[in-house]
């Protein structure tokens, strides 16, 4: 299943991964494979949240 989301903006990456990693570090989670799936996704979650956020602000400009 690994390898199934593709950026459609593949420039991004580098700025997706210092989002996750900060956030990570604001929640206290140690991303990888020996955390669990609900820690890990928490991360993402809130990632998906922030993004959302700024598309809302960006469309009432």
């Amino acid at each position: 299943m690994a390898g199934r989301n593709r950026l459609l903006v593949p420039q991004a990456k580098r700025a997706l991964e210092s989002m996750k990693e900060e956030i990570a570090r604001e929640m206290g989670v140690e991303l990888g494979a020996d955390t669990s799936a609900r820690a890990n996704g928490s991360v993402g979650g809130e990632m998906v949240k922030r993004l959302v956020s700024m598309a809302e602000r960006q469309l009432e400009s």
